[in-house]
């Protein structure tokens, strides 16, 4: 067997087909035939059957196809299936010819070859479907991201991760279309696996003169395989400060823009050092040299398709934003002119909404029933805030003469009573004088004449009296009975126009607002300032909000129902009312009795304040779980802090 196997090495070595292949004997029953990564192998078939571990050191190479097995001689015993799973590739008789062996190997080396390009074509296939499946999973991530900061620090990880890259930075582009203005790169954040550091934002210019300010300038991705050796005709320049502050070494970097679905450049990102192992940490010039490679072409293709997702993304989130700020702009500016109608009650409604928040918050914290394991959205929290902002949006609606009314009367009715007092003061003091001259020209006595001075005194303390009066019933207190009575009498007394038709003193409305009970307004008025809730509905209601903030209008409008059914202006019961319209009326009622800016009414210390919110909880008005939770959480503390 040994000297038909040297044999067979001579005739391998003569063939000259087989030139570019190295003949070697490893083993006086084993020869090697060797061609880039692939072997042949040939043993006598006995051999094989009795010496198998000959072939132990080419175990692996036989079962991963990187090598195969030919047996010279008759047909071994046993299971030529099982052989065939063991690499054998062919059978020759003990003395081949050298075209059976050129053959055998030629087909041999082929064979191997084609499995090695349909694993490469396998691996291939399996790596474009893994970056399909990122490459989706990244689409659905950045379509459901809607925080612009979010948003691009999820770009830059995913751009980092499908293109190995090790670090990189998030550029956005600022001020473009506003006139008078130059767009600014705004650099908002950098990611790095290998070194820490404080990264703060700034701004530059649009500029050629840095890389990303080119690639923004001019739309296009710029490779660069090593920072610090540029080509000749480079039209920017590098930054290397960063690398002198953190010891850090860039070497490759791909930098690409994200654009519109106008067309124009949003935003930059740049990538540095792309890894052959994505794991290793890059911790001097040595890793750097060792581990850095530049980015192929492939890592083109992959940050093109993460950068024409990110882009509309991106443009997505900038206008959701925007929509947003929009949104909080108008509600603002309304609560603005909302409180410019009633200067003194300036600084309620974003009081109101302040203590809103903090009891929703607070509510979440709840240990007991019926509010335990309440939780709020941040969707559902900016909902709860726009409705506590707008909750009296609606006295727009409502004359400007009754919603400042501080006292029972307006002004100018204050003013007519005080013309007809002095007008009757005038005339008394009129007839009195015509009287004198009367009995003066007749001869009267001295005394007549001191009884009519008498009578004019007594004239003027009664109207004084009576304008003493009105200036008590105007004030929005407690109105006592003999307060009304006097109140009453003087609508019946009269005094004499010029024309000489006599007039009441008090006009049947002034008598009506002068005899309300407490506070300021009449009926009609008061049921005046109840509309504001209907209008308050009927204009948001108006509004396309959206459904994130959806029921911003029907939160608002329900703050002044009770859960007993007897307030406005539906007249909805506690199941019926809105959570979030509970929290406002015990937010309302708070901030109403504690205000120091109400002109008509001091303003009540915190524990009277409270004790009236319990008065409220036992008459079936405001739900009682709710002001344990204000009480408890101190929520008034929370907004002072």
């Amino acid at each position: 067997m040994v000297q038909r196997l040297s044999e067979v090495l001579q005739e391998l070595a003569r063939d000259a087909r087989l030139s570019g292949s190295l003949v070697v004997r490893v083993h006086p029953l084993l020869l090697a035939v060797r061609r880039s990564a692939h072997l042949i192998l040939l043993m006598p078939s006995s051999a094989w059957s009795a010496c198998r571990g000959l072939l132990l050191p080419f175990r692996d190479a036989l079962e991963h196809g990187t090598a195969q097995l030919v047996l010279l001689g008759p047909t071994p015993g046993g299971d030529l299936r099982a052989a065939l799973g063991q690499g054998l590739a062919a059978l020759l008789s003990e003395r081949p010819s050298a075209d059976e062996l050129f053959v055998a190997i030629h087909r041999g080396f082929e064979t191997m070859a084609l499995g090695d390009t349909g694993k490469a074509g396998r691996r291939t296939l399996e790596r474009y479907r893994y970056e399909l499946g990122e490459l989706l999973d990244i689409a659905c991530a950045l379509a459901t991201e809607h925080d612009p900061d979010k948003l691009l620090g999820l770009i830059l990880e995913k751009a980092r991760f499908v293109t190995g890259a090790d670090a990189g930075s998030m550029y956005v582009v600022e001020g473009q279309g506003r006139t008078g203005l130059a767009p600014t790169l705004h650099f908002k954040l950098s990611q790095n696996d290998s070194v820490s550091f404080d990264s703060r934002e700034f701004t530059m210019p649009v500029s050629r003169q840095s890389l990303a300010g080119y690639v923004a300038q001019e739309c296009k991705t710029i490779n660069i395989a090593d920072a610090y050796s540029p080509e000749a005709d480079s039209l920017f320049r590098f930054d290397h400060s960063f690398d002198v502050k953190s010891s850090y070494r860039t070497k490759s970097m791909l930098c690409t823009p994200l654009v519109s679905s106008q067309g124009g450049v949003i935003g930059v990102v740049q990538l540095i050092n792309r890894k052959l192992e994505p794991s290793r940490k890059l911790l001097g010039a040595a890793d750097v040299d060792r581990w850095v490679v530049p980015f192929d072409e492939r890592s083109e293709q992959l940050l093109a398709a993460l950068a024409a997702q990110a882009g509309i993304a991106l443009e997505n989130a900038l206008l959701y934003r925007e929509i947003r700020d929009l949104f909080e702009g108008f509600v603002r500016a309304s609560v603005d002119a909302i409180e410019s109608r009633d200067p003194t009650t300036s600084g309620h409604s974003r009081r109101v909404a302040a203590l809103t928040l903090a009891l929703a918050r607070s509510l979440q914290r709840a240990d007991a029933a019926p509010y335990r394991g309440v939780r709020w959205s941040q969707e559902a929290l900016r909902e709860l805030e726009y409705a506590a902002l707008l909750h009296d949006f609606g006295k727009i609606g409502v004359r400007e003469n009754v919603l400042v009314k501080a006292k029972k009367l307006h002004p100018h009715e204050l003013s007519r009573i005080r013309q007809r007092l002095d007008f009757a003061v005038r005339t008394a003091e009129a007839n009195i004088l015509a009287r004198k001259l009367a009995l003066v020209t007749g001869g009267a006595s001295p005394d007549a004449l001191v009884a009519l001075d008498g009578e004019l005194a007594q004239a003027r303390a009664e109207l004084d009296a009576a304008w003493q009066t009105v200036l008590a019933g105007n004030e929005p207190t407690v109105l006592a009975s003999s307060d009304s009575e006097r109140i009453v009498a003087l609508g019946s007394r009269s005094f004499v126009t010029l024309e000489g038709t006599a007039e009441p003193l008090l006009t049947r409305d002034e008598v009506e607002s002068l005899c309300v009970a407490r506070g300021s307004l009449t009926a009609d008025e008061y049921e005046q300032i109840q509309s504001h809730v209907s209008h308050t509905v009927r204009f948001l209601s108006r509004i396309p909000w959206g459904k994130t903030v959806a029921r911003v209008p029907a939160i608002a409008g329900a703050h002044h129902e009770r859960l007993d059914g007897t307030g406005y202006p539906a007249g909805l019961r506690a199941d019926e009312i809105p959570l979030g319209s509970k929290l406002i009326s015990v937010s309302d009622i708070f901030d109403s009795l504690t205000a120091s800016d109400r002109p008509y009414k001091r303003a009540l210390p915190v524990g009277q304040a409270l004790d009236i919110l319990g008065f409220e909880v036992k008459a079936g008005h405001i739900d009682e779980h709710l002001v344990r939770v204000f009480v408890k959480a101190r929520v008034w503390e929370e907004i002072e802090t």
